[in-house]
């Protein structure tokens, strides 16, 4: 598919708003965070801290750049990070760790919400709550340009790489492959390029990047092998305040469909980026 399709499939996808209001002067208010702490409004206008917890190895939603929307974390889920707590009047801050470890630190109070391109999954669902989606993705394979690989039962008997963790690891062992699993996305696609495996199984968005900022390889899809899922933000069980705010947020953000603004944003940079790439090679 043709990322000009994927960018039309993102706006009508579309469920985030990409207005970053600054804070206001009213005071914020207070309620329970993910550790049992409370977050203390003020009467000052100065805003509390919610504490996101990500893994910036998955571009385009989580990455760590020169300037970012948070910090030097940018990406389209820091985005909506940024309007969720802007919109509650506090300022986003972001715990970057792997990110098998985000759910656990989620549960032991570390950070507030998580928020990294994470699929709502019944297993996950029993360690934490998920708000409404705000993202809907499907896996996809990236192969050699050369590759045989046409479509996901192709795979059986070559070396695939997933990273651990992520939903692509899941795709796969459903399938009964075995495969190797890396921490990060980059990783995996420093194996692919230097011909140390066969293909990589990663989300769609992040595939996207990946090709286009390497010459050589290709996306391949198998919609019947791969279906559509949801990525939802976390937060620690029985946070129900917290949890209705992010709902309140996504909720508006919906109406106002910005999600086609802030993923085309970052889309359209990875096609931009694609081009001038076939460009230099076209010379």
């Amino acid at each position: 598919m043709k990322l000009v399709k994927k960018l039309a499939a993102l706006g009508l996808a579309a469920v985030m708003t990409l207005s970053m209001a600054a804070c206001g002067s009213k005071p914020t208010e207070t309620f329970e965070s993910t550790g049992g702490a409370e977050i203390e409004g003020t009467d000052t206008g100065v805003s509390s801290s919610l504490v996101f917890g990500t893994n910036a190895e998955f571009p385009p939603f989580e990455y760590v750049a020169g300037t970012g929307v948070i910090d030097n974390f940018d990406g389209i889920d820091m985005a909506i990070a940024k309007q969720i707590a802007e919109e509650n009047g506090m300022t986003a801050s972001i715990n970057n760790m792997e990110f098998d470890s985000l759910l656990l630190a989620l549960q032991n109070g570390q950070v507030d919400a998580v928020i990294a391109g994470m699929t709502i999954t019944d297993e996950r669902k029993e360690a934490v709550d998920f708000s409404e989606p705000y993202y809907t993705a499907t896996q996809v394979m990236i192969v050699r340009d050369d590759s045989d690989i046409k479509k996901a039962s192709d795979m059986k008997d070559k070396k695939i790489v997933v990273v651990q963790g992520y939903t692509g690891e899941t795709c796969v062992q459903d399938l009964g492959y075995s495969y190797e699993a890396f921490k990060k996305g980059s990783e995996t696609i420093l194996e692919l390029t230097n011909g140390k495996c066969d293909v990589v199984v990663i989300d769609s968005a992040t595939a996207e990047k990946y090709v286009a900022d390497n010459q050589g390889i290709k996306i391949v899809e198998d919609p019947d092998a791969f279906a559509a899922e949801e990525y939802g933000i976390a937060v620690k069980k029985g946070n129900t305040e917290l949890l209705d705010k992010i709902n309140a947020s996504i909720k508006k953000m919906k109406e106002d469909g910005t999600i086609a603004s802030i993923s085309a944003q970052y889309m359209m940079q990875i096609l931009l980026r694609k081009k001038s790439a076939d460009q230099r090679v076209n010379k």
